[in-house]
């Protein structure tokens, strides 16, 4: 697969809005959240500026791993309703002009899956499914010996009557569905692409042909780089293996998007994913490019410490952010695809204890107006805290980025009408925790800000997920960031500041020509302490009698000195 992948065309327009099912919206009042809940906030949604949503697994499961332990990837899980609720939410958001992501877990199931009870048998004869002929004894990943380990790969012994240890993908529960080796040493592992390998990639095919053919819009694909064990560095066979379904599905559903959990775009672009998440990575103290702007700190509830760019206090740098990001938007460019950014997920924890809200203002502006497409996480628009919970349903530290959100100050915040008890999850009730209702009523909110940026991100095609970015200024030593977003193309200002490693300045001035000078924006912030300012693009530069770009939109103290424009402490522009 090349560059000329034909991408879904609705992806340049496309704001995402994750929601986590079980704590979204609760319509039947049993304290779980529902699909016919979702479908009572779409138009909340559709408000806020989003239009399109990622929904976390609905599908039937046991819940081990909240919805990630798939039992039957055709049904839905009867908390959130039924196979027709979920059609029903389609066709509500189609109405609407929005899209619908579900969430594909390929790399394993739960050990409740009916391929995986059929697959543990003793007797290799008895290794099918009722009224057929399909032997799934290879479905999964099996040793041919129950002393056996795994080869260097998670195990489980012991628990079922097959002669043979099965492998795992994450927790107990989650036996690998058997993708191949890169290179098998043994008789258990089967080849990469040979045929055990191919028919999960047909059963998996089949899966997502049952929910695009009733009106899904495409998937976020769960560790989509784990499916073929023991690859290679750069990931050959897991790439080739996705080529093969991409190859399958895609001339039959054209429109259908997806989404990877890779984080590394110059491999799933190649694989053949239209676009690829900045995940959020830190190991050992090492943060990649998204923890520099977010989530610079060891200890992620507390501000001391926290050398995120985004703090006024850390005095960090964007370059640090740019000389990771820059090479992986050119990856991502080269490939026509996206690489997108998050404000967060059901993974990481929310960023509303450390971060104040004006932060979270300069924050949210630069994460909603990059390249690719923004997906923003369902209560982050009021700033929901992150709240230290036990585990639920395998959620362990996640669990407390998972809480029911909070819609008003009523009982239950207006997420349930069962009692407290049997909800979810406990919600906020303290005074200072903030709902939509109360954020709607203050016309300074972070809801406000967040809408109002989405709203001028709709409102200029320079601001498509393929538009142009080009770095105007990034100082090695201060916390100024601006840069042009433009017509679709090439960045060549990115490809500038990374080849050179400095500041650009004027970089972009030119680029693309008067074809495109009609619809360019300048984004710039200053997250810290005092001011900075810096020289605008020659196309952007007022004329004698005072005529050029003004300002979009704004936080904090941002003035157009001539040539030039100044940022005051912890603010935020967007210029067109």
């Amino acid at each position: 697969m090349t560059g000329a992948i034909r991408r879904p065309a609705w992806l340049e327009r496309a704001r995402f809005y994750e929601i986590y099912p079980q704590s979204f919206a609760d319509a039947n009042g049993d304290g779980i959240g529902d699909l016919p809940g979702i479908i009572r906030h779409l138009d909340y949604i559709e408000d806020l500026g989003c239009n399109a949503l990622w929904i976390n697994p609905c599908y039937d499961s046991p819940f081990k791993d909240a919805g990630y332990d798939v039992r039957d990837y055709t049904r839905v899980a009867e908390r959130y309703g039924a196979n027709d609720d979920l059609v029903a939410l389609f066709d509500a958001a189609h109405r609407r002009g929005m899209h619908v992501l579900l969430d594909l877990v390929p790399g394993h199931t739960s050990e409740e899956h009916a391929w995986f009870r059929a697959g543990a048998r003793a007797d290799p004869a008895d290794r099918h499914l009722p009224g057929t002929a399909e032997d799934f004894s290879e479905r999964y990943i099996w040793t041919d010996c129950w002393i056996s380990g795994g080869d260097g790969l998670p195990f489980v012994g012991g628990e079922e009557e097959r002669d043979g240890t099965y492998i795992l993908n994450f927790f107990k529960c989650q036996p690998a569905l058997n993708y191949g080796f890169a290179h098998p040493k043994h008789a258990w592992q089967k080849r990469a692409l040979g045929p055990e390998a191919l028919a999960t990639c047909d059963a998996m095919l089949d899966v997502m042909r049952f929910w695009l053919s009733r009106g899904a819009d495409g998937f976020r694909v769960d560790m989509a780089d784990s499916l073929v064990k023991h690859d290679d560095g750069g990931k050959p066979y897991t790439i080739r293996t996705w080529q093969y379904m991409f190859s399958k599905i895609r001339p039959e559903f054209p429109e259908a998007a997806f989404v990877s959990e890779w984080g590394r775009p110059g491999e799933s672009m190649q694989a053949g994913f239209d676009m690829d998440f900045y995940l959020d990575w830190r190991w050992d103290g090492w943060p990649n490019g998204y923890n520099i702007l977010l989530r610079n700190t060891d200890t992620p509830l507390v501000r001391e410490g926290d050398a995120s760019y985004f703090n006024a206090d850390s005095e960090t740098s964007i370059k640090g952010f740019l000389d990771q990001y820059l090479m992986q938007l050119r990856d991502t460019e080269r490939f026509g695809g996206y690489f997108d950014l998050i404000t967060g997920n059901h993974d990481t924890l929310r960023v509303g204890q450390r971060l104040t809200a004006r932060e979270l203002k300069v924050a949210y502006g630069m994460l909603l107006t990059m390249p690719g497409c923004p997906f923003l996480y369902y209560g982050d628009e009021i700033c929901m805290p992150y709240r230290p919970l036990p585990t639920k349903e395998g959620g362990y530290v996640r669990t407390g980025s998972r809480t029911p959100m909070q819609w008003d100050d009523t009982p239950n915040r207006g997420f349930s009408a069962a009692p407290a008890g049997r909800l979810y999850l406990p919600v906020g009730e303290d005074g200072g925790s903030p709902d939509v209702a109360g954020e709607k009523r203050d016309a300074d909110s972070l809801y406000h800000w967040v809408r109002a940026v989405l709203g001028v991100r709709a409102g200029r095609r320079a601001l498509d997920a393929g538009g142009r970015f080009d770095v105007i200024a990034a100082p090695e030593h201060g916390r100024l960031f601006a840069y042009e977003r433009g017509a679709k193309g090439r960045s060549d200002g990115a490809a500038a500041y990374g080849d050179s490693g400095v500041e650009v300045g004027d970089a972009g001035a030119g680029a693309g020509g008067p074809a495109d000078a009609g619809d360019r924006v300048i984004v710039a912030m200053n997250p810290g302490r005092g001011e900075e300012s810096f020289a605008l693009p020659q196309w952007a530069r007022r004329s004698a009698a005072g005529a050029g770009p003004g300002v979009l939109l704004s936080v904090g103290d941002v003035r157009i000195r001539g040539d030039a424009v100044a940022l005051g402490p912890q603010s935020f522009a967007v210029i067109g």
